[in-house]
């Protein structure tokens, strides 16, 4: 298993409070770079205003240092492209649905 996959393993546990759905399900990770243990993931979140906002990235940050290979993690939150349901895993939109 690479080390990209691993943080991608990691950051299913990262849990949007409001919606009780992973990240990476809600399809609010954009981007994952690795370099050396050096990681840069861009992503975004469900509104510009989130109040959860520094605690959904404190939890990403948290996630991915659980990961022996990571040195250091620079997370960017980012609002392009904008963030919408369409993103969302087939699992999370079952979860949303109610099916």
């Amino acid at each position: 298993m690479t080390t990209v996959e691993k943080i991608y393993d990691e950051l299913k546990c990262v849990i949007d409070p409001e919606l009780n759905i992973n990240v990476v399900d809600l399809g609010l990770i954009y981007e994952v770079n690795e370099t050396n243990g050096d990681v840069v993931i861009k992503m975004t979140l469900t509104t510009p205003g989130c109040p959860l906002h520094d605690s959904i990235v404190s939890g990403v940050k948290y996630a991915v240092s659980e990961v022996k290979e990571v040195n250091s993690i620079d997370v960017e939150v980012v609002w392009a492209p904008a963030w919408s349901p369409d993103r969302m895993s087939e699992e999370a939109k079952k979860q949303l649905s109610g099916y």
